[in-house]
């Protein structure tokens, strides 16, 4: 592991880009930059121009170390070049710490959640990841209703692959989301704080993970997740919030820092010019910073 950037990670005042739409999200993702369906006729067209979306994002001078800790990717970006290098290796050296998302999608909803699909050839993704130089991953899933039974089987597979991952020499991110429109949704993250403390105290003092995680509807919810000593940072998704929104909760939660996907690209549209481009980043990324390091 990289000694300087697991100080960063952990100690860094900003916040961490999430850039990691894959193949089922990917052409809602360009027809908000502003390509729709009819412009790419097969998924190589497809994985280009989303390719070329992130490039112009990550090669933004607007995009560096300053204010971003990290970046999550899609699996495909990591194993393309963005200027020569491959991605991971071009940002850190803007400064930026790479991640990985390594989760293969969401299974049918059950109990009140989706579990991950499983994950075939993590070893081999892991051993990838490595040579590409990566300093941790991320994979998602979904919890949808207030199923004490359900929220447990979620945190329980996250933690077992969590290991496999930290084995593998990476600091993995855990990412159990509630959604921001569930009935009893503060019920649902008592119960998922609980969860994942049961599972952080298990953990040998050599196992370090990250917790990406639903803007709780009650403030400092996660408080004694973000002081455990196993946790190295507690991350929030922007859920379908709107940035601003977003930011305004984000900023009521000591410790918490935020990484967005939707909300730091929202106003990005693949017609701008470099200039309209690199301010309407900077916008994004300044007030999310504020709502990272700034609390209220």
């Amino acid at each position: 592991m990289n000694q300087e950037q697991f100080d960063k990670i952990k100690n860094g005042k900003g916040f961490i880009a999430a850039l990691d739409q894959s193949g089922g999200s990917t052409p809602k993702a360009l027809k908000a930059y502003g390509i729709e369906e009819n412009e790419y006729s097969n998924d190589d067209e497809m994985f280009d121009l989303v390719h070329e979306m992130r490039t112009r994002i990550i090669t933004s001078p607007a995009f560096n170390g300053d204010k971003i800790l990290g970046a999550i990717l899609f699996e495909q970006t990591m194993d393309r070049e963005i200027e020569g290098q491959y991605t991971g290796d071009f940002l850190a050296s803007k400064g930026v710490v790479p991640f990985l998302k390594v989760d293969k999608g969401l299974a049918d909803q059950n109990e009140g959640v989706q579990l991950m699909k499983p994950i075939p050839d993590l070893d081999e993704l892991l051993k990838r990841a490595n040579e590409r130089h990566i300093f941790g991953t991320k994979m998602r899933s979904n919890i949808l209703e207030n199923n004490k039974e359900g929220i447990e089987k979620v945190v329980k597979q996250q933690f077992e692959v969590a290991k496999e991952i930290i084995a593998a020499g990476l600091v993995p991110i855990i990412e159990p989301e509630v959604n921001i429109h569930a009935e009893d949704k503060e019920a649902i993250e008592e119960n998922l704080a609980a969860a994942i403390k049961a599972e952080l105290d298990n953990l040998n003092k050599d196992q370090n993970v990250m917790l990406k995680l639903t803007i709780p509807t009650k403030a400092n919810t996660y408080k004694e997740l973000i002081e455990h000593p196993q946790v190295v940072r507690v991350v929030a998704l922007s859920g379908g919030y709107s940035r601003e929104e977003a930011n305004k909760i984000l900023k009521e939660n000591d410790g918490l820092i935020a990484s967005f996907s939707r909300a730091l690209v929202t106003d990005l549209n693949v017609n701008q010019s470099d200039e309209e481009f690199n301010n309407k980043l900077q916008d994004a990324i300044d007030t999310i910073y504020d709502a990272s390091v700034n609390k209220a």
